[in-house]
Parts: C-alpha cells; sequence; structure tokens
C-alpha cells in the first residue's frame, strides 16, 4: 500500500462522518481527486477479505463491519423500522422518481398523502427537501438522502432495484397502476388526474 493509500485509510479511519473523495483530496492537502479515487479503490480491496469493509454510499465513503460478522456484534435485539404501506409507498415513488413534489407523488399514487407520511421519512433520515420546483406555487421538492442509500445498502440510485422486482414484492400492491407512470417520461405537474379518492388513514 502507497503512502497516499495510507493516509486515506487513516483519515477515514479518523473520520466521524463518510467523506467523498473531494473532501478527502483536501483534508489531506490538495491531493489530486483521480489519485484519491484510486487509493481508495486500493485500499478497498486490501479490506475486502478482512473483518471490515471499506464501501462507497452515496459517493461518500466509510468502514463498516464486514456483512457475514454484523451479528457477532449485536448486543440488543434489533427493532425493525417499519413503514406503513403509505410511507413505503411514497418512499419508493420518491427514490425513483427525485426531485419530486407532492403534487407529483399525489398524481402518481392517486390519492392525497398526509403530511405527516413525509414527515416519517424525513425524521427517519431517508427523504430531505431538495428545494423547490420553479413553477407557479414554486411547490417544496424532495429527493432521498446519503442516509437511504446506506440503510437500504445502495452504492447509488442505479442500485434501486427493477420495477418488475417491486412488483414480485408487492411493495406497490394497491397502486398496480403507478408502475408505468414511475418509468415514463410525462409526470402531471399537480394532481388534477388523480383518482379522485382520499385515503381515510395515511400514517406511518
Amino acid at each position: 500500500m502507497d503512502e497516499l493509500a495510507r493516509a486515506v485509510e487513516a483519515a477515514l479511519f479518523a473520520a466521524e462522518e463518510p467523506m467523498t473523495a473531494e473532501a478527502l483530496a483536501s483534508f489531506l492537502g490538495d491531493a489530486a481527486v483521480g489519485d484519491v479515487r484510486a487509493a481508495l479503490r486500493s485500499v478497498a480491496e486490501d479490506y475486502e477479505k478482512r473483518g471490515i469493509h471499506l464501501v462507497e454510499r452515496g459517493k461518500r465513503w466509510h468502514f463498516e463491519t464486514a456483512p457475514d460478522l454484523a451479528h457477532l456484534l449485536r448486543r440488543e435485539k434489533e427493532q425493525v423500522r417499519r413503514l406503513s404501506r403509505a410511507a413505503t409507498e411514497v418512499l419508493a415513488i420518491i427514490a425513483y422518481r427525485e426531485p419530486v413534489s407532492r403534487a407529483e407523488i399525489e398524481s402518481i399514487r392517486g390519492v392525497q398523502t398526509s403530511g405527516g407520511t413525509l414527515d416519517v421519512l424525513m425524521e427517519a433520515g431517508w427523504v430531505k427537501i431538495a428545494g423547490r420546483r420553479e413553477v407557479p406555487g414554486r411547490p417544496t421538492i424532495y429527493a432521498t438522502t446519503p442516509e437511504f442509500l446506506e440503510h437500504f445498502g445502495l452504492s447509488s440510485r442505479r442500485d434501486l432495484p427493477g420495477i418488475a422486482e417491486l412488483r414480485a414484492t408487492g411493495l406497490l400492491d394497491p397502486v398496480e397502476d403507478a408502475y408505468d407512470e414511475l418509468m415514463s417520461d410525462g409526470l402531471h405537474e399537480d394532481s388534477g388526474d388523480s383518482m379522485g379518492r382520499e385515503e381515510t388513514s395515511d400514517e406511518a
């Protein structure tokens, strides 16, 4: 392992949060970003068979326990975060179509979406406000976070499962018609084409 790779390893080991290649390059005295990326790949390869791995999640790098050893470090029974059907649908739509407004989410789902559902996803750290759409009314738009990628073990949104895989899991069962909408180029800017029904309960 060369000196830059050793420096990258040390910096990530001491870092309190995951770091991008650009942040590492700056931290290490303006090292070339390309060289830092090569060093990251070298360190990741060196750790492949060890008890901890160097992984990239959303363009940020950090060390984590090897998946096959994670159970050895759990001292308490892991609490599984359970989402309501509505929250699961909203999270999937945001992940596949981000950035997306609440009206656009409702247009795809065909039902009104409770503000509490979005609050739950933001409190979980999986969804964030990504600005406002530059259209009349300037609606708030939402996107996923690096924490979303990390929680679901994704390097980037390109690793999201295909629609066929989601259909197989029954994840979006009640909104079967939304699959075509998710992958289509056209997305309504408002909820005018919704199916006109309101949810009686949309709490996560």
